[in-house]
């Protein structure tokens, strides 16, 4: 059995995951639940874009077997108190402007993987951080379900698909470019020279500026494996960056390397 957690409103990216589902397994489940637990405060969850009926739809041109949508009520029951907090990866890139949110996903994702009890489960590499926190989740807690990461879908200019690039208006739609202009940037300076590492964040920071509408949340160039900041780059690295397009937080990531 083949399981695709979304939060829903489905794009080409989430399809994907499920077209590579099917061709791993014999049964393919797709869950949409917009999760409350990942939700700061201050942030989208009222907002969030939804389209049951469009989501409904494309699942069933790909074929899932089942779809699975539970309200909240259902997933966090009266009283609900016991959570699951993945200590080191949490504290890092998006978990220092999000206080909270890998605790809402790693409880959210385990409690999926026990309803559903899927052989592998599809996740897209956009999140990266969320792929590494789930995938130490498993690792830790034993879970018996492989954790697959499936390459990031883009627009054909390049960015990122994202349900949160519903958010943008047209012309922040075209400045929203700038993550990925800022990704290739640091890749070409890795393919031709060794490079400070500082030259690599001044790029790539530089280029994200060239948008108006940009506001940095952060630009950092980390350990694939750890996701902590690297001093030095040798034979791979990470650049991962989180940017605001006007109201829109976008996320974006490259490897870096000899062995990408």
């Amino acid at each position: 059995m083949g399981f695709v957690p979304t939060m829903g409103f489905l794009h080409e990216g989430h399809l994907s995951l499920m077209r590579r589902a099917w061709i791993e397994n014999d049964f393919v489940v797709t869950s949409i639940f917009v999760n409350p637990a990942q939700f700061g405060p201050n942030e989208d969850l009222a907002k969030y874009p939804r389209d049951v009926e469009s989501d409904t739809s494309k699942c069933k041109e790909i074929g899932v077997t089942v779809l699975f949508m539970p309200d909240s009520s259902e997933i966090y029951g009266k009283n609900h108190q016991t959570y699951v907090a993945v200590e080191n990866f949490q504290n890092y890139l998006c978990g220092s402007s999000r206080p909270g949110h890998f605790r809402g996903v790693a409880t959210v994702v385990l409690k999926l993987f026990n309803i559903v009890k899927p052989t592998a489960a599809y996740f897209g590499s956009k999140d990266y951080q969320q792929l590494q926190v789930i995938r130490a989740m498993v690792k830790d807690l034993n879970v018996d379900t492989e954790v697959i990461a499936c390459p990031t879908v883009r627009e054909a200019d390049g960015l990122a698909m994202s349900s949160r690039n519903s958010y943008l208006t047209v012309d922040e739609r075209r400045q929203a470019l700038c993550l990925h202009k800022a990704l290739l940037a640091a890749q070409e300076m890795f393919s031709e020279s060794e490079v400070n590492l500082q030259e690599y964040l001044n790029i790539m920071v530089n280029t994200i500026n060239e948008a108006p509408s940009a506001d940095i949340d952060y630009v950092k160039i980390v350990d694939p494996e750890t996701l902590e900041d690297l001093d030095t780059i040798k034979d791979q690295a990470l650049a991962i960056l989180a940017v605001k397009i006007g109201k829109t937080r976008l996320i974006d990531n490259m490897l870096l390397g000899r062995n990408v």
